[in-house]
């Protein structure tokens, strides 16, 4: 049984033409026709295997939007042209909000995650029937910098980014659960961060739209244009 087109690979035999003559037992006798009449049982296809994911791992950096991963490993290498493995590494969005010390990041540290207020009402639902609702607080913010991913995404989901404007005063709320339990906020809500001190945000549902802010006031309700109001996550 040999990979790809060997031609030592030979024998003398019946053919699937129901000739005799020369054949083969390698991996390209499939495609040419020209295999040896035992070549599936001698030689069966063996796909590869690969083990279940294990767990997600920490944040690549805490107090910042990084990475976590998880991994895979090959149980079983493909043979005979069997199916060949798929990605053994999988990464995803992560942001750790306290140090490896075990000390909480600084607010001026941490990106606020955002998303479109249009979730809003559906998680002061979930949350009264919960019975977990706590009061909130809106921030507002001035937008500083936006970077172009957040006008090139056509997903219906990030329609919501193309509001986002340099310039442009909008409204963040802070609703459970995103508001902390111990502390009373939001993370990335820029409390104890310096006047005009510039603050980072990300879009969720689209890495490549984030930006910079500066955090205004914070009041107890939002009144910006729903397209201009948004939600801490």
């Amino acid at each position: 049984c040999c990979p790809g087109r060997r031609p030592a690979c030979l024998s003398t035999g019946w053919r699937p033409d129901g000739s005799h003559g020369p054949c083969y037992c390698d991996q390209a006798c499939a495609r040419t026709l020209d295999c040896c009449h035992d070549y599936a049982e001698a030689c069966p296809v063996v796909p590869c295997v690969v083990s279940e994911w294990s767990a997600w791992s920490g944040c690549a950096e805490p107090c910042k939007t990084t990475y976590r991963v998880r991994r895979r490993q090959v149980i079983q290498e493909p043979r005979n042209g069997g199916e060949s493995c798929p990605p053994l590494e999988e990464r995803a969005g992560c942001v750790e909000y306290w140090t490896q010390q075990g000390t909480e990041c600084k607010q001026s540290l941490i990106p606020a995650l955002i998303t479109t207020g249009g979730f809003g009402k559906a998680r002061k639902k979930r949350a009264a029937a919960d019975g977990n609702e706590r009061a909130g607080y809106c921030v507002e913010f001035q937008l500083v910098a936006i970077t172009p991913g957040c006008l090139q995404s056509q997903h219906s989901y990030t329609h919501w980014m193309q509001y986002l404007r340099e310039g442009h005063t909008v409204c963040v709320e802070c609703q459970h659960p995103a508001l902390d339990s111990r502390s009373l906020h939001c993370y990335g809500d820029g409390s104890g961060s310096k006047k005009n001190q510039l603050l980072h945000w990300q879009a969720v549902g689209n890495p490549r739209c984030k930006g910079t802010w500066k955090r205004i006031r914070q009041l107890d309700a939002c009144s910006c244009p729903s397209v201009h109001s948004f939600l801490f996550i």
